[in-house]
């Protein structure tokens, strides 16, 4: 059995969203989301870290090569969701509420098909510098 090792790519993102449920009126989604449910939306400046555990490859020395990894990331997640409105203009969230655990794990699965499956994923997303969500959850 090698070595098993964590490997760590952070990039960032800014993009506007609305937390914001149809199937309620405005007196409840106000209750319930407050101010994320401005109806011309808000921004976060989010941090991504994407974490990778793998054994070590005995001829690379990588468990992935971080720049690949980091072109993976630009390609399936910045270019579609930095300087966007998630509801607006990413079909991913055009019926799911684009919630910091909603994003981690929409982007979880677009990063996940482009990963050896011997390699385990997970998200980090801080919408926040104080507030972050992880998928899947430990």
């Amino acid at each position: 059995m090698g070595k098993r090792v964590a490997v760590y790519r952070k990039e960032h993102f800014n993009a506007a969203h609305r937390l914001y449920n149809p199937a309620w009126d405005n007196a409840t989604n106000d209750k319930v989301f407050g101010k994320c449910n401005n109806p011309h939306y808000h921004g976060h400046n989010y941090d991504l870290i994407v974490k990778l555990t793998g054994e070590i490859d005995d001829t690379t020395g990588f468990v992935m090569d971080l720049k690949e990894l980091s072109e993976l990331i630009n390609a399936q997640v910045l270019e579609k969701f930095d300087h966007r409105n998630l509801n607006e203009d990413c079909m991913e969230f055009k019926h799911l509420n684009p919630t910091a655990e909603n994003i981690a794990v929409v982007i979880f699965e677009l990063l996940r098909p482009h990963i050896a499956q011997a390699i385990d994923l997970q998200v980090r997303l801080y919408e926040t510098e104080r507030n972050f969500v992880e998928y899947p959850a430990n």
